[in-house]
Order: C-alpha cells, then structure tokens, then sequence
C-alpha cells in the first residue's frame, strides 16, 4: 500500500499542479519539494502581548482542554496536558499562572517580517433541507465522492507536511478533479460521479455555498430534526473569492463585500448568480456528525468553542496551540483582545498573520462573522523549551 501511495504521490506531484493551493515544482529523482515559505515565530515577553492581563482567560481553557486530547500525545506537549487536565475548577488568575510559567509567547511574522494581517470571522449556520429532493429542495450536500484521491504529502516528505493533493483517474493519467462549475453544470462526469453520494438537500443555492465556504453548519430537515453537517473533503482547486470579484467588475463597493453584501447583491440578480458563484472553482464536500456535538468539528478533531476557536495556516502557527489574538470587533475601532485556540484550518487562510475567528451558531454568530475583516496581530504560546 505504502508504495502504491509513493506511485500516485510522484504522479501527482508530476500532473496535479492546477490542482493545489500550493506551487510545486515537477521532482527531480530523489529531490525534496521545498515548501512554501513559512512566517517566522519570534520569541518575546508577556508585556508585548497587548490586553493579556485584561482578558479573562476562563472561556479559553475548555478549548485548550479539548485541544489537549490530542495534543498529550506528542513529546512537546504531554508534560503540559498532563497537568492541565489535574487542576480542578482552576479560578483565572491560577490560569494566568499556569500558562505565564509554562509557555513562552512567540509573536506570529509574516514572511516579510511585518506583524500585522487579516482576521476574518466564520460561524455555524443553519439550513432548510430534506433527505429527499424536490422542488424546493433541489440543491445537494455531497458525501466525499469515492474517485477523488488524496496524497498527503507529508507522509512522502515530512518537510511537506500539512501540505495535500488532490485529483482523480482518467485511464492511466491523473488529472484534476472537477471544478464546481463542472459538477454543478453536469460537464463531463462531473455530476454523474456524485450520483448516490447526497446526505440532504437545501432549498438555498446562496446559503450552500457560503456553508462550503464556513467548513461546517446545520441542516433543519421537514420532520424538525437536526442534521449536523461537517466538512470532510475539497475538490483540489484554489479557493477564489466571489466578493472580491464583485469588487473588481464594479458591481460592488468594497465596503459592501461582505456575506450579507453579495447575499443581497445575489437577490437583485437572480440571472448573474450562477455564473458569479461557479468562479470560485473550490468545492467541499461534508459527512454527518452526531448531532450532540458541543460545537463543529475543526480540522484537530475537536469541537471548536465559540470565541474561543480559531482557524489558522497550520504551516505558520502549530494546530491545538493557545494564540493570543489583538483585533477588533467587526466593522469597529473596539478593542478585540482574548486567548484563542488554533483548533480549524480554511481554504482562504494561508500565511503567517492570517487566521478566521469563530463565532458560533445562529443569527448574530453570522451576523459579526459576515462582516469581520480585521487587522490584528497574534502571538502563539509554546511549552518551554520549544525551538522553532
């Protein structure tokens, strides 16, 4: 098996460029794919972190709690996870202790050096649906279709760890898998690849594309139950951002791209927003998740923690790792200071100073997530003795 992977790898590696975030360069025998280049931690003092002794850190520590199912059982991390699960009803200041004396904060660089980026917010959302389809459920959540291969790089060359690649058969070659636009529109066999591999459908084109985008939500289904939805696979192609093209065509201000601006720029142009949606080529696919979940499971494995959870680039800032995130609240100059947890991974977040900030589920989790784009600095909290 183990060198079956090593075969379609080194095809990929050979055919899948178009298919992949991430450049990489045809190998040479026996050469190692350099990976793309990854922001810098840089070491500093607890005064640097600007609002560390105003937040309370309380709702933080149940997150880094659940991180720590996975995380004990790496070296780094056991000693800390070991300890952290003894303390009983710790109060915030034997918190603030806890993490002041075990860890070391290492502000996030970008890779040219600035401190400074993007913070974005994503929620839980919540659909109309049906396991069965008619005429006002017309609109499909695929299961992980059975011809998409996926390499995980890191398995062939650990420096490429992190780092997937996707595509599918076509004879003996492989190629990229089908774009939305292709499996939407039915071109090739892209749709009839997918026959068999519906969980629900959705009465809403919009909102399914914006729950691929979120990763994660809620599907109310006739009879009242609810269906939980998790992310569980991507096509391979290049996450592309609908609202920036709006932008770019003229057609929205750049004040006005956000979720809630392309969902109203979608309902005063029904016959446009096919063809707008389809130019984001990147599709996800979903598998159901118990329905007791406290939360969306993040790409750690765990349920993310509403406020508390964070999606970053797991090439710049370690997954499970406690980050220190100085921001704003939504469309405001309101200080939005608060320990997160690196629990989630995003098709749009790639960099150093780039992460996506939970919300939640519901309405206003929507609401402040929709509308999130925010500069802000992070620092990520690494046990002592940790060398980058």
């Amino acid at each position: 098996m183990k060198n079956q992977l090593s075969l379609i790898s080194i095809t990929l590696l050979l055919l899948l460029n178009a298919c992949t975030t991430v450049p990489v360069a045809p190998p040479t025998p026996l050469a190692v794919v350099p990976p793309a280049a990854i922001p810098t931690l840089k070491a500093t003092d607890w005064s640097a972190l600007t609002g560390w002794t105003d937040d309370d850190i309380l709702p933080a520590w149940d997150a880094f709690l659940r991180s720590c199912t996975v995380l004990i059982s790496r070296p780094l991390w056991q000693e800390i996870c070991t300890q952290a699960a003894s303390m009983q009803q710790p109060d915030g200041v034997t918190l603030r202790q806890f993490f002041e004396s075990r860890f070391v904060p290492h502000q996030v660089l970008n890779s040219d050096g600035g401190s400074d980026g993007l913070i974005t917010g994503y929620y839980e959302p919540l659909l109309k649906g049906s396991r069965k389809p008619s005429g006002r459920y017309r609109y499909p959540l695929y299961a992980t279709p059975d011809e998409l291969l996926v390499v995980d790089l890191g398995e062939i060359y650990p420096e490429l760890r992190n780092m997937r690649l996707r595509g599918r058969l076509q004879g003996r070659k492989v190629v990229p898998y089908y774009s939305r636009a292709e499996i939407e529109n039915g071109m090739g066999k892209g749709t009839a690849s997918l026959q068999g591999r519906e969980l629900v459908w959705v009465e809403n084109a919009v909102e399914l594309f914006f729950l691929q985008i979120q990763g994660s939500g809620r599907v109310e289904l006739e009879n009242g139950e609810i269906m939980r939805a998790g992310y569980a696979e991507q096509n391979g192609h290049p996450y592309k951002s609908i609202g920036r093209l709006l932008v770019e065509r003229g057609e929205l201000a750049l004040e006005k791209a956000s979720m809630q601006g392309i969902k109203a720029w979608g309902q005063k142009n029904p016959d446009k927003l096919n063809e707008l949606l389809q130019q984001n080529p990147s599709y996800v696919f979903f598998r159901e998740l118990p329905a007791d979940l406290p939360g969306p499971l993040g790409a750690l494995g765990v349920p993310l923690t509403a406020g508390r959870s964070l999606a970053v680039d797991p090439r710049a800032i370690p997954q499970g790792a406690p980050v220190f995130l100085a921001t704003t609240w939504p469309n405001s100059g309101r200080q939005l200071q608060r320990l997160m947890v690196a629990q989630d991974t995003g098709g749009a977040i790639k960099g150093g100073v780039r992460a996506d900030f939970f919300w939640g589920f519901g309405p206003e989790a929507g609401n402040q997530a929709g509308k999130m784009k925010q500069s802000g600095k992070m620092w990520v909290l690494m046990p002592n003795g940790y060398t980058p």
